[in-house]
């Protein structure tokens, strides 16, 4: 593990070298590659699901864990929209002149070695990479052993790209220990690894939290809300609660809990059923709800669970204040909506929740690198420090002051 460590911070020193136009190139080229490939990646990633379904994976984890020509064309796709993104090193940031006539640049800086731990999505492998290659980072791919096959496949067709550019393969690597003792070596190598990015399951995040001497930017759970206000248009807001809840269940955007204001939620919550219905989804909820339509009871348990299913939470609040008392206990600071028309309230739900991200009339679906503009993101930090929500190639690099002076001295 060391020596791997080590040659991968040899290889970032490469990195500071290239120029942007260089980066794109083989960006262009890794993309490229990737649609080249379609055949054997399909192949290595059927080799998954056959061992996802004999280890009995959830339909969640297996649509996933699934690539197809559509999503490998996704993967090339994100990775040339991440080579059309501006260069993010060497900006500057600030500036300003002293009054000892000191010329201090603030400039962007990438942060060194990265160590991203993941689980069941392969399109994780060649978006992580492509963000930390743009941004002048080496990153070092702990993968979940449900995806080994379609992880080590999307990587060596990017290691490929690199050789060709006579560029070191370490720039882009899976570790060679992924067992759990190897990732316990991994978040405590701070001597060659700058960041660990965890984006996993609850105790994944833990885990890593809890037991890293390298600096964490967690991907935590996503236990999202959607709040339906008295003032909602109603149509709307059975459009956005299927999304946000049906669109991919599987995902850490999706919603987990659907909050009803009291006053309208005899009203609601039949249609709503309706459409879930229709959408085969569990539903769960609390009494008030269990006395409009037919619900299983929800208890605290249940509101503080990431299903990453098809499965729903329903509890009926007594207006805003209810709905910002509920998120403010069982939230995870990953993404809240609200849906209604009426601008005083949706100012008062935006300024009360502390999340990464807070939406008014739209889908919780949308917290995503590539939706906000970003090409992809190496996961959704829920951390205040040092990125926050879709966590781009901005988030990717940190800065240093380079200060111009002309004999002075203090």
């Amino acid at each position: 593990m060391e020596i791997f460590l080590s040659e991968a911070k040899s290889a970032s020193r490469t990195l500071s070298t290239l120029s942007a136009k260089e980066k794109n190139k083989v960006l262009k080229e890794m993309a490229l590659a990737l649609r080249e490939n379609i055949q054997n990646l399909k192949i290595e990633n059927a080799k998954d699901m056959a061992d996802g379904e004999k280890n009995k994976l959830t339909s969640a984890l297996m649509d996933r864990l699934f690539l197809d020509e559509d999503r490998i064309e996704a993967m090339a796709v994100a990775i040339e929209d991440i080579a059309a993104l501006k260069e993010p090193v060497g900006r500057v940031l600030d500036g300003w002149v002293t009054e000892d006539d000191l010329k201090i640049q603030k400039v962007s800086i990438p942060i060194g070695v990265i160590g991203i731990i993941y689980e069941s999505r392969p399109n994780v492998t060649s978006d992580t990479a492509a963000l930390c290659f743009k941004s002048s980072n080496v990153c070092v791919l702990k993968g979940g052993k449900e995806a080994q096959y379609s992880n080590k496949a999307i990587a060596k067709v990017l290691q490929e790209v690199l050789l060709k550019n006579d560029l070191p393969a370490a720039l882009i690597s899976l570790i060679p220990d992924s067992s759990r003792e190897g990732v316990a070596k991994l978040i405590k190598m701070d001597k060659y690894v700058d960041l660990i990015i965890p984006r996993g399951g609850a105790g994944l995040i833990k885990y890593v939290s809890e037991n890293a001497t390298v600096s964490v930017v967690k991907h935590d759970k996503g236990q999202c809300h959607t709040y339906i206000d008295k003032d909602a248009k109603l149509e709307d807001a059975i459009a956005i609660a299927i999304n946000a809840k049906c669109h991919r269940p599987g995902v850490c955007n999706a919603m987990e809990t659907l909050l009803v204001d009291r006053s309208i939620a005899s009203d609601i919550l039949p249609r709503l059923k309706k459409e879930f219905d229709l959408a085969c989804t569990e539903l769960k909820g609390c009494l008030e709800t269990q006395a409009i339509i037919e619900a299983r009871h929800a208890s605290d348990e249940d509101y503080n669970t990431e299903y990453l299913a098809n499965i729903l939470n329903i509890k009926v609040v007594d207006g805003v204040a209810g709905a910002i008392e509920h998120i403010v206990k069982f939230g995870s600071a990953h993404s809240e909506a609200i849906i209604t028309e009426n601008i005083s309230t949706a100012e008062e739900f935006l300024n009360a929740i502390d999340a990464a991200c807070v939406y008014v009339n739209a889908s919780t679906r949308f917290t995503d690198g590539g939706a906000f503009g970003f090409g992809a993101e190496v996961g959704i930090s829920t951390n205040k420090l040092h990125a926050r929500g879709p966590m781009g190639i901005e988030g990717l690099t940190t800065y240093k002051f380079k200060i111009y002076g002309h004999g002075q001295t203090r």
